[in-house]
Order: structure tokens, then sequence, then C-alpha cells
């Protein structure tokens, strides 16, 4: 599958710095095994940044993200009285798995049905920390 990596151009993710939310999600790629895309969304459904297959079309992957978010958002407080920090989706042919990249963003990830999701969580987490850090300004050099 052909991968593009590149940055959402709307006018709310302008603020973001794209080129580092971009980068994690390119080393995110290089470390995971069977990571067929990934995109970071922001919590109303604007790309901010998105390494996708050019079978999955960014903007509307990144709307039906923050709609989906939305619900586990509720369904977390609902049952728990807590946030949200993950949601994953097993379906025939993969995972689709949504981390929260702070409380304004997400990290969503796919990967082939063969993938180790252990091992996607393991590097997902810390990269969806990162991201947050990118896009909140307190990311350290």
């Amino acid at each position: 599958m052909a991968k593009r990596t590149g940055a959402g151009t709307r006018t709310a993710a302008a603020r973001v710095p794209e080129p580092a939310v971009a980068a994690e999600l390119k080393e995110l790629r290089a470390r995971v095994p069977l990571l067929t895309g990934s995109l970071v969304a922001s919590a109303d459904g604007l790309l901010i940044a998105q390494d996708l297959p050019d079978s999955v079309e960014p903007d509307g992957m990144a709307a039906v993200t923050a709609t989906g978010l939305s619900l586990a958002h509720r369904i977390a407080q609902t049952a728990h009285g807590g946030d949200f920090h993950e949601v994953v989706i097993r379906g025939a042919d993969g995972y689709v798995v949504s981390y929260a990249a702070g409380p304004h963003a997400s990290l969503t990830v796919l990967a082939g049905p063969d993938a180790n999701v252990g091992r996607l969580h393991l590097e997902s987490r810390p990269a969806a920390r990162a991201i947050a850090a990118h896009i909140t300004g307190t990311r350290r050099s």
C-alpha cells in the first residue's frame, strides 16, 4: 500500500506544529510492524496530520474518528466517571485504535489483522503523549 505523510490544511489545525506531529507518525510507522496508517485529529474532527494509505480519505477519517471518540468519552464518563484513554476496534481486516492525545486531540492508528496489539499499545501510547505535548506546546527539546 502506498503511504503518504502530510498535514491538515484547515485553519483550526494551523495552530499545531504539524511537521513535528507528522514526524511522530512517521516514527511510529517505522517502529510498529503491520501498522498500515495513522492520523491525528482535533476533538472537533479537523485533520492535524496523517500517514494513511491511499484507500483512506484523511478528512473523512478524522471526522469519523472524532465522532467515535466523543461517544467513547461519554461511555467512560458514564461508566467510571473518568477520562477516556483509548478505544480498540477489531474488524475482519484489522484494528483501528484511537488514543487520547491530550484533551483536544486524538491519535488513531490502523493495523493489519495479525498485528501484535500489545506492541501497538507499547509504541502508540507514548506517541500519543508526545503528540499531546507538541499540540499543547509543552514538548521539550
